[in-house]
């Protein structure tokens, strides 16, 4: 245990020359992106259970499960975020060769339709978006919803929905401002052909045949361990921090586009901002409660000698800073796991596009506990 312990603190774990931001990991914008280099390293230095599987409960755009599946482990991975869930499918499916053929019959067939289309009832979308903009990404999406192969399906919406922001009159990912942007019909089509062709080239950086990848659109609170129905012989993730970022907001016209609820997701949302904010606000309590009923799920999982790891951060609520590594410690002690070891990393600037002033989450810890026999 002294040599793996050695091991994990000799290992720079800021990764400041991280590839979140490069090939598969960039095809879809997603804040607070998950560093690729942690659960990577993390699985080549404590290593996998035979024929288990890796598990991330908050997979976000699926860092994990890539990673895992890179280095020849099935995973399974669960998000409330219905986008989430389609970055994680569309980068860990195989792709057929029909691909790029049927995405250009898609572009071709919305930019030659010059009859009028229904616009989906998005609140506020004129605001947001020209009429003819509306009108464009409309079709495509009428076109793309007409494709029978499942796995050409999510990567031809994730293809629209990576361009959404960019197309639209909104400033940017991270800043909810409306401002004049020079963009033409024309730009739209070019965009998602752009992004289509990323996705594609992006296929070849997982060998084939790929270890299987399961991913479940599912509120974790509500998962039970026999709705999972596999050996997990690793978990490694990283919680919403409580009143730090907001995914669902991030993500909410590529939702309203795409037919999903953002406002659902927001009342379901581990530390959604907008819970503690509310005339009953949440609380560190509640916060506690979340995660004790997670880490009780996932020592159910967890093989023996199997590994949770956790990267988390703290919050600060209502000017409360929220310790939240040494609550999981206290927590995974009560469940009886062994603390292997509390890893300190600086969060890079870049990735605090959602990271609000009042949060100012400059590091976090990542937390390492082993399922033993007592």
């Amino acid at each position: 245990m002294t040599n793996l312990i050695d091991k994990l603190e000799n290992i720079d774990w800021d990764f400041p020359n991280s590839s979140r931001e490069k090939g598969i990991h960039n095809i879809h914008p997603y804040p607070a992106k998950f560093i690729p280099e942690i659960p990577r390293t993390l699985i080549d230095v404590l290593g996998v259970p035979k024929n288990t599987y890796v598990f991330d409960p908050f997979c976000g755009s699926g860092a994990t499960l890539i990673e895992s599946q890179s280095a020849g482990f099935p995973a399974i991975g669960i998000d409330l975020n219905p986008i989430a869930c389609l970055i994680s499918r569309v980068k860990t499916q195989t792709l057929p060769d029909e691909f790029l053929d049927i995405a250009n019959k898609v572009i071709n067939s919305a930019s030659n339709n010059n009859n009028s289309i229904e616009i989906p009832q998005i609140p506020r979308i004129d605001h947001w978006y020209k009429p003819e903009i509306q009108e464009a990404i409309a079709k495509l999406l009428v076109n793309i919803n007409q494709v029978q192969n499942e796995n050409i399906r999510d990567a031809l919406r994730l293809s629209l929905s990576a361009i959404l922001v960019k197309v639209s009159n909104q400033e940017s990912d991270t800043r909810y401002a409306a401002i004049e942007k020079n963009v033409s019909t024309s730009n739209v089509y070019s965009y998602y052909l752009s992004t289509v062709e990323k996705i594609w080239k992006s296929r070849n950086e997982i060998s084939n045949p790929r270890p299987e990848v399961f991913v479940f659109q599912k509120d974790i609170l509500t998962v039970d361990a026999n709705d999972i129905n596999k050996p997990i012989g690793m978990v490694i993730t990283s919680p919403p921090y409580p009143n730090a970022y907001e995914y669902w907001l991030y993500h909410k016209y590529r939702m309203y586009w795409l037919g999903f609820d953002p406002i659902n997701m927001r009342e379901h949302e581990i530390g959604a901002r907008a819970h503690y904010f509310q005339s009953n606000p949440s609380t560190k309590v509640d916060f506690q409660n979340q995660m004790m009923q997670l880490m009780q799920l996932l020592t159910k999982l967890v093989v023996e000698d199997g590994y949770i790891c956790i990267v988390i951060g703290r919050s600060k609520i209502h000017g409360e800073i929220i310790d939240n590594s040494s609550m999981l410690v206290e927590i995974g002690k009560f469940l009886n796991l062994e603390v292997i070891d509390i890893l300190p990393r600086k969060i890079a600037e870049s990735r605090k596009n959602f990271n609000l002033a009042h949060a100012n989450i400059k590091t976090e810890n990542i937390l390492i506990f082993k399922k033993t026999h007592k």
